[in-house]
């Protein structure tokens, strides 16, 4: 796998950009408490308008190997057909998404973000691009965790709104303290209302609660915290999302998809594989959840 990391005309270049800033005590304090924390108007006008328009230029440019979800087979007529999400953008240097994905996902100000959140720094391990148009199925209740088999610690998503996104366009809903449980096995999901097939149960005592994002911001999300969405019930708004998914640089294991992860100094890092099934048996995922 090779990473473009040439200096290219792009909003992310942007010299106004290259102070790191991290976290509030504040914000500290809330995502501690809550497993989770939004950054408000993280990206630019100009950012938001770059990636959205890359990614979406080339979708219509047709199925790319490699990079075009072609793991779950939708029926001809389903809005994920004609859009399905892109699995790992970073890695495709050879395309203008790919060293866009990478500017973004290590920009030196989610970075610090990132470094508050972990305690150390972060290695950037997976990257996905839903497009969710309208009438889309949602993604049932989840936890990246058990996808990505991090061990020690826990992964953490950056999920960038690319459009606004509320319940009507199928914005994401959170179980907020659930970064509290172990990571739960799942079961199946409702497959006439969620294009993925794994399913976990919200614990007494917690609810979901639905997030409303604008463009341009960031929601930053322990890997054991509960989150899904529903279905796209819009009649034309598209619900475009950026999603990375970091560990820590301690991390010793991690999934074989994820690797090898990307350091803040765009350096190369393999983790190990993880050996045996653990509690929920044997699954291996073979791409991004």
């Amino acid at each position: 796998m090779s990473i473009d990391a040439r200096s290219r005309p792009t909003a992310f270049r942007d010299p106004e950009q290259k102070g790191e800033a991290g976290l509030t005590s504040e914000q500290q304090a809330f995502y501690n408490d809550h497993g989770y924390l939004i950054v408000r108007g993280f990206l630019s006008q100009d950012q938001v308008d770059e990636i959205r328009d890359t990614f979406t230029t080339q979708a219509k440019s047709g199925f790319v190997e490699g990079l075009s979800d072609y793991h779950y087979k939708f029926a001809p007529g389903d809005p994920l057909s004609a859009w399905p999400r892109m699995l790992q953008p970073h890695r495709h240097s050879q395309l203008p998404l790919g060293p866009l994905t990478v500017d973004c996902i290590l920009n030196p100000r989610l970075v610090a973000i990132l470094r508050c959140l972990f305690g150390e720094d972060p290695l950037a391990a997976q990257t996905m691009f839903y497009f969710k148009p309208p009438g889309a199925r949602g993604q049932d209740f989840h936890q990246d965790d058990f996808y990505l088999k991090t061990k020690p610690g826990n992964c953490m998503a950056a999920w960038f709104a690319i459009d606004p996104a509320d319940p009507e366009n199928g914005g994401l809903e959170i179980v907020p303290g659930s970064h509290r449980v172990e990571v739960k096995c799942p079961g199946q999901a409702d497959l006439t209302r969620y294009f993925a097939n794994e399913h976990v149960d919200i614990p007494e005592g917690m609810e979901a609660i639905s997030l409303r994002m604008e463009a341009g911001d960031v929601l930053f999300f322990n890997g054991r915290v509960i989150h899904g969405s529903q279905g796209n019930t819009s009649q034309d708004r598209f619900r475009r999302s950026l999603i990375a998914h970091y560990v820590p640089r301690s991390s010793l294991e991690l999934v074989g998809w994820d690797n090898p992860t990307l350091a803040p100094d765009r350096t190369l890092i393999e983790l190990q594989t993880p050996t045996g099934g653990g509690p929920c048996g044997e699954f291996q995922p073979l791409r991004p959840h």
